[in-house]
């Protein structure tokens, strides 16, 4: 089994450190900067009792030059059982460029797009009409990426992001 150089470590720490942090400030309002904050309107997914669907990437649905590590940010928290919807057109004349969905296994694997350990999970053809449903089953980072243009797609930054699924809190 590979062992983390000190980089890596710190790579992981410092990612650790971040995801931890935005969750608490969005979640609980927490400034501590004197600058005024005003909660930005609640996703979809957090007013609910139940499993959600979220197309991801919204209106602009799986596509080249979304960034989608930020739309995660802005969308999350995920759930327990939420179903992740990827929509994308399928290969054609127009469509020289098609997308794909793979789930990596690991933090190493999303942060170099390192495809060879990852399971595809919707290929080219499956984004087309209603899209392919992944439904968040467990407690774990779930790391997507495109494999698209030969892990271009991924490589530049934008086609790739995760999310760790919570718990849905109990309403009395």
């Amino acid at each position: 089994m590979a062992r983390l150089t000190h980089a890596q470590a710190l790579i992981l720490l410092l990612s650790a450190s971040m995801w931890a942090v935005s969750m608490a400030s969005r979640q609980h309002g927490f400034n501590n900067t004197g600058w005024s904050y005003k909660r930005p309107p609640c996703p979809q997914n957090s007013t609910s009792d139940t499993p959600n669907k979220i197309v991801v990437g919204g209106s602009q649905k799986w596509t080249f030059g979304i960034n989608y590590a930020d739309w995660a940010l802005k969308n999350g928290p995920f759930y327990f059982n939420d179903t992740l919807v990827f929509k994308y057109d399928p290969p054609s004349k127009t469509n020289t460029h098609p997308h794909s969905v793979y789930l990596l296994p690991n933090l190493w694997s999303f942060l170099k797009c390192d495809l060879s350990s990852a399971k595809l999970v919707a290929s080219e053809t499956q984004g087309g009409g209603d899209g392919f449903e992944f439904v968040l089953k467990s407690w774990q980072p779930h790391y997507f990426a495109c494999g698209g243009g030969a892990g271009f797609h991924c490589n530049n930054g934008t086609m790739k992001f995760f999310v760790m699924p919570m718990f849905r809190r109990r309403r009395y």
